[in-house]
Parts: structure tokens; sequence; C-alpha cells
């Protein structure tokens, strides 16, 4: 069996408050697309995401773990876009998950918000966009199988549409397993709904309504104030859009707390203007329960995504609520001990004057979601830009230090390239960035792990084809009808080279950074001189900045990326890793669809979305000068889609829209039409390669097949035809001969990927090498594959996959 491994998958994560849950196992699970997305973020290797779960048809928008397994069972609930709860359990013994049970039908509009119950695991409730809350119960969920039944269904609408819904079983004496059940519903409204179900398997009915909040509810959360008595009251808390959190206590029996009973609120200056009205909950058998307002948390300055309590932990008493918002901070609250009133303890993230949902000014985007880890020791936070911040909690110093997280595209991923000698993996897409990994390398400790280590390009539009120059640069084609060239900085050449061992001979002439002028839409290249803010924030692992919020120091753009002994974390990436721009290539009057760099760096051929002979022309660029050569080259009638220089670079293939193939062949000053094929397949063809022997390649396309051509005295001739059951999108050969044989990577529109191998001369007989596992393969089309230039390199080969899941994929694969 040949050994085939992932041992990188960066995907960003779906900006939904509800779509993420950590697990006590350690374990966090992420909407990322339609894909569910795994990752320990306490692992001490820095492994990243290691796996992703497909099923979903459309995004997934809310994550939970069902509560109550033991670590080795985790079992997931997701909801979708697709209308559809899934569920998911652990494999034995694996950080495989496989899908146990569909549930369809029931929700007639994109899912919003799950909710489970930690006292009774067995029952669950979801929401959707339509207004339908439903409540579910799990059976054999010690055996193999997951039974789902639909115990009741309620609507919310017209009055509101719910993103948001709680449960849990509700204080009493007696620590029955059929305890009464309180479920909290709100959404697009200012109150929040409670209903009450005497038993589990009784209806829930209306019986309350908490109003005080000015605007939509985004996140409900219940915890007990005791976790180790049944009969502790429960605290509900709230998150809104008007910047406020409020907490409710529920209290069992006819007598009210005593905080209620004399009118108090554990708010700071507030308690006249706050109503303490008491609401009666009761249920069969004279059960009564009250619920008053206890408390109501300030301190946000925008709207407030997501609110969670800290796990109640044996080493950790006391009630502790982290919220996160679109201000860019995350706050960690307690009561304080004296006088109960709640106060911020803490406060990370960023003080901005880019707000990120409410204003207009939303470029920083706020935090999106923010979550406990199952000990209450560290918390993550998700951002605009899909990626995910880690601090950990250093008890000696009582100070909250920042880690190395995880990020991601968050959009489709349009193209991925190899730096010319194979140290970084840049890639492109649609949400406007170009991002480059690398492996982090520690030197004592013979471990790696990849990380991405610069934002070179934050763009205005979306972003079709990238490609390395070689000579630390590299060109990028978007919807903007230019190409933009980029030259790497000093500062990111030092760092690749102290932590991923990446040398480059000419550091000396590089410019120091870079930045975007105000008003402005090119990077800039700046001096070593030019003072930037450092991020505000808790300071990075083992770096001594400032901690948490108090102001920093102004420092350099270099200085703050030299001093890194670790990868970037977010703040540097959005702010301080940006490439200067060294040239603008016109030319093309449509969107750019196509680019491919010659192997000696020299020529830079390009193509946009054309309906028309005129604009599907191929326009050549020199890099010594960045002057095109004239002509542009006419072959094609409709959009090229792929193009590629020969390994000696005398020659150029280009596919297209028009289903036909054209090799160009340089000739003196300019280059000519050596062959064409009107009709190499029967649709569109989307990639085409060149072996690494002379006159061999291969095209893909629309007609689910991949055809081998050879250059004979009449010209280029087919002569392999491979089938597949899907749509080729893509495909690439390894850049060298192994054991006389050429090597063949192929990618599907539906993710699948496989790897060809063929004798040299042998072309009729094309071999399957390898199928790479379901598992492990991309969700949707993939967009580029791409060797790692290893030449002279034995055994392992390594390839990166780019795919419209919002996925970059590195697969490293035993070939010889």
């Amino acid at each position: 069996m040949t050994a085939v491994s992932c041992s990188y998958i960066s995907i960003g994560g779906n900006r939904n408050p509800a779509a993420a849950d950590w697990s006590p196992s350690g374990l966090l699970a992420f909407g990322a697309g339609r894909c569910i997305s795994l990752w320990n973020p306490l692992d001490p290797e820095y492994r990243g995401v290691f796996s992703t779960l497909k099923g979903h048809t459309d995004r997934v928008n809310v994550v939970r773990f069902l509560p109550g397994q033991s670590l080795e069972k985790d079992i997931i609930i997701s909801g979708s876009v697709d209308q559809s709860l899934r569920i998911w359990r652990r494999l034995e013994n694996s950080d495989s998950f496989s899908l146990c049970s569909v549930v369809e039908g029931v929700h007639k509009a994109s899912v919003n918000a799950i909710a489970t119950c930690p006292r009774l695991p067995s029952v669950f409730a979801s929401a959707s966009a339509d207004g339908i809350v439903a409540i579910f119960s799990l059976s054999s969920l010690s055996e193999g199988t997951l039974d789902v039944k639909l115990l009741q269904m309620f609507s919310t609408a017209p009055k509101f549409y719910p993103l948001a819904v709680a449960l849990s079983a509700l204080p009493s004496s007696s620590s029955s397993s059929s305890p009464a059940l309180v479920l909290a519903v709100s959404g697009s409204a200012s109150s929040v709904s409670i209903y009450l179900a005497s038993s589990p398997s009784s209806q829930f009915s209306h019986q309350a309504t908490l109003s005080g909040h000015e605007n939509w509810i985004r996140c409900l959360t219940f915890t007990p104030e005791d976790h180790s008595k049944p009969e502790s009251d429960l605290i509900l808390a709230s998150a809104s859009q008007d910047k406020y959190i409020r907490l409710w206590r529920i209290h069992p029996g006819e007598e009210l707390p005593a905080a209620a009973a004399v009118g108090e609120s554990k708010t700071f200056g507030l308690s006249n203007r706050l109503s303490n009205k008491a609401h009666k909950l009761r249920a069969e058998g004279d059960k009564v329960w009250s619920v008053t307002f206890e408390a109501l948390l300030m301190g946000h300055e925008d709207w407030i995504f997501t609110a969670v309590w800290r796990p109640q932990t044996a080493d950790e008493s006391g009630l502790r609520l982290l919220s996160t918002s679109a201000d860019n901070s995350l706050s960690v609250w307690a009561p304080e001990e004296s006088s109960g009133i709640w106060l911020t303890t803490s406060r990370l993230g960023e003080i901005s004057d880019h707000k990120g949902a409410s204003t207009a000014t939303g470029s920083a985007g706020g935090l999106w979601m923010g979550l406990w880890s199952p000990d209450g020791k560290a918390v993550v936070a998700l951002g605009k830009t899909g990626s995910w911040r880690l601090w950990k909690h250093n008890s000696q110093d009582d100070r909250w230090v920042q880690s190395v997280g995880i990020g991601g595209h968050v959009k489709e991923v349009m193209g991925c390239s190899w730096g010319k000698a194979g140290g970084y993996l840049l890639s492109t897409g649609l949400d406007q960035t170009t991002r480059l990994s690398a492996e982090w390398i520690r030197k004592n400790e013979s471990r790696s792990s990849w990380h991405e280590f610069s934002r070179p390009q934050i763009h205005g539009y979306d972003i079709n084809c990238i490609a390395s120059l070689g000579g630390n640069k590299f060109v990028s084609g978007a919807d903007e009808k230019l190409l933009r060239v980029f030259d790497e900085p000093k500062t990111i050449a030092g760092l690749l080279e102290s932590l991923c061992s990446i040398k480059e001979l000419s550091k000396e002439s590089m410019p120091d950074a870079a930045n975007v002028p105000v008003l402005g839409l090119s990077n800039k290249a700046v001096d070593d001189s030019t003072v930037l803010p450092l991020p505000n924030g808790s300071a990075p692992e083992e770096v001594d900045d400032e901690n948490e919020v108090s102001e920093a120091p102004a420092q350099s753009t270099t200085s703050i990326i030299e001093n890194l002994n670790h990868p970037p974390l977010e703040d540097h990436l959005a702010r301080h890793t940006l490439w200067p721009e060294r040239e603008k290539l016109y030319g093309h009057g449509y969107e750019i669809s196509a680019l491919s760099c010659s192997p000696d760096g020299k020529l830079i051929a390009t193509a946009c979305k054309a309906s028309s002979i005129d604009h599907a022309v191929i326009r050549l660029f020199e890099t010594e000068t960045w002057r095109e050569i004239k002509p542009p080259l006419k072959s094609h009638s409709l959009t090229v889609h792929g193009m590629a220089f020969s390994p000696d670079g005398s020659r150029l293939l280009s596919v297209g829209r028009d289903r036909a193939w054209t090799v160009f062949e340089k000739r003196g000053a300019g280059w000519e039409v050596l062959d064409m094929k009107e009709k190499g397949h029967t649709r569109v063809i989307w990639d085409g390669k060149w072996a690494p022997v002379e006159d061999v390649f291969a095209t893909a396309s629309r007609d689910k097949s991949v055809k081998l051509w050879q250059r004979e005295d009449s010209g280029w001739v087919s002569k392999a035809t491979l089938k597949f059951e899907a749509p080729i999108t893509a495909l690439d050969f390894l850049g060298e001969v192994i054991d006389g044989k050429c090597w063949l990577a192929i990618g599907l529109e539906d993710g699948g990927l496989y790897v060809y191998c063929v004798k040299v001369g042998d072309w009729p007989n094309m071999e399957l090498f390898v199928k790479l596992d379901d598992r492990i393969t991309p969700d949707k089309s993939v967009t580029q594959i791409t060797w790692r230039p290893t030449e002279g390199q034995l055994g392992k080969k390594e390839m990166a996959v780019s795919s419209e899941d919002f996925s970059v994929r590195v697969y490293s694969i035993s070939i010889a």
C-alpha cells in the first residue's frame, strides 16, 4: 500500500458565532465552508487542522459536541445552510469521525443554532431561519448506532426568527434522570422566550418573555451557579447587538432569591433604571421556579456575538464568562467577591478605531466567536480573516499570553504555487488575499509543522491566479484586469531563514518591509526607520511585549518580525507581513483568468476572460524590463483557462473554454503557433501540463477525461485516455523522471485525487499508482495541483492542492 499522508491543511473558519465547539477531549471542531475541521489547539506539536469531515452540501453554521461522552467517544452535531442536521461519532482509537445519522425534512431553512443539555445528553434542540425550533432525543448512545427521534416542533415566526437557543435541566432537590427542562430561544427580537417541559418526554410550553435588550440577541448560554449541587440556581447569559450582556437567575421555589426580593441588581449605578420583575415558571406537579434579572454587563463598544461560561473544574471555582465582540476585543467577566458586581477581569484582542459589524469602517471585522478550553486555562477567538487566535493563562503572573493559532482562506482558493526552490508555498483566492505557508523547523527538537508565515497581498479584488517568478518575486492576476508583481521583503526573508531554514542569497538588495498608504491600493516599500504601531493585545508566547491592551510602544515592522521565535500571530500577519509591489502589468480588457511563468523566470504568459478571439489572446511579458512582447498570441476564441511552459521554456501550451489546445513555439524574437487541436476534448479543457520529457503533455477536461499527447511527424497525437466519474479540473506532472517513469497527479471536480504513472515511451499504458483516501481529499473542486520542486531527492514527494472548499493541502507521497 502506497504511503500517503496529509501534512498540512490550511482552511479558515466560518464567520458564524455558533460554528465551533471545544470538546473535553481537547478537540476543537469548527465549520470551514461546508466541511467540519478538527484541530487540537493545545497540541505541543502545533499540528494545526489535521482532518476535515465531509457530508454537508452547503456552509456549516453550527457545531456542537454532545456533553457527557467519554473522551474517546466524542459525538458532534452539526447544522448547515443545507437545512440538515448531521451527527458524527468518533471512531475508536482514532482521530477520525464517521457520519452516523442525517436529519432532513424537519427544517425548511438554514439551521442557525443547536443546544445540548449537560445533565441530559440524550436531548438536544435545533432552530432554523424559518422560525422552527425542534426538540430531539438520541438513543443507543453507548452502542454503535445512533437513533434520532423528533419529540416536538414549534415556530417562533412571525414574532421573531431564532438565532440562539439554550437548553438545561432546571434546578431541583433530586438528581433524577428525568428532570424538568428549560429552553431559552432568541434571535431577531430584543427579548428572550422561555419554554418549560416538566420532563424530557413531555412537551415544551411558553412560560415567560424576558425583556430588556434593545437589539437582536446573538447568544444564549446556561450554567449552574454550583455544578456540584443539582438544586443550585441556574444563570442564563444573553448577549446582544445592543453591546450589552444580561444575566438572569432561575431559582427553585415560590420564594424569590435574596437579591431579587429586596430589589437589588448587581450592576453598578443602574439599579433604579432596570426592571427586576420576577417571572414564574410552572410545571406539572406544582413545581415552581422564578426568573429574575441578575446583572447587566457593560464594556463592549460594538455588537456582542458570543458569551460562553467557563467549564467549572475542580481547581477553579467561581463563575467566569467569556464574551467576543465586533469591537475586536475578547473579555473575561467575573463577579467581585465583596459586592457581587460583575466586572471585566481581562480584556484581550485589540483596541482599534476600526470597528467591525455595525459601523461603516468594518475593515477590522471584529471577533466572531470565543471558546474556553476544557480546563478553563486557555481561550480561542475567531476573527474576520478566518484565523483562530489562542491565549493561554499564565497562573504565575496571572496574565494571558498569546500563542500560535491557525488560519486559512475563507473563500475559494483559486491557485497555489511553490517558490522556485520549493521552500515555501503561495496560495491565493476569492477572499482577496495571498498567503505564504512554510514548514517551521525546530532545530533542537527535530520536529516540524506547517504555518502561515506571511500575507503578501491583501487586495480589493478577487484574485484568480498566482505564479512564483524566482528571485524572491511572484505575480498575481485578479478581477481588476491587471497583474501585480511583488518583491519579498528583508523581514520575511529573515524570518523564513531563522525558522524554516530557507536561505536567500540576495537578502541585502531586498526592501525592508511594506505597507499600504492611506487611500492607496498598492503595497509600498518602507525602510527600517518607518515606525508603525505595534498591534495591541496580549504578548506573544515567549516575547516580552506589553500585557493585554495597555499602550505598547511603537516599533518598526522590521524589529517586530525579526524578534519572533515562532510563526507570526494573526496580529503580525494582518499588518506587518505585506510584500512591496514592484510592477503592474497592463493590457487585458477583462478579468485575468490564467497565468504561467517560464522555468527560468524570464517570461510571464497571461490570459483573461473572453468571448471573442480579440480578447482571448495570450500576452507575454519580459521580467527584466516588464515590457510586453508584441504582438499577443492569437489562437483561442474563448477564455484561456490554463497555460504551461515546456521544461526548456521553448514552447507554451494553452487550453481553454473553446475545447481547443494550442502549442506555441519561440521563433527568433517572437512566438508562433506550432500546432493546434480545435476539438481536443468534447467539453471545456480546464488544464494542461508538460511531462518532464520532450514533446509530451496531458490535458484535463470537463468531459471527465484526461488525454496524453505525444508529438509525431504530423503533430501531436492522443496516445492515452483516462476516464473518470467526474470532470477533471486540474493536473500536474512531477518535474522529474523516477525509475524511468513519469508521474501525473489528477484532481477532480468532486475533490477526488489520483496519481498515475507511465513508463517513458510506453505512453498508452498509464497505470493507477494511488487513489487518495476520500477522508483526506478536498470537499469541492480542485483548482490547482503543483508538485514541490525537490529534484534529486528520493523517497517522499510532496504536492500542494488548492480547492474551492477554501482549503490548501500539502500531501506527502512515497514514490520510490
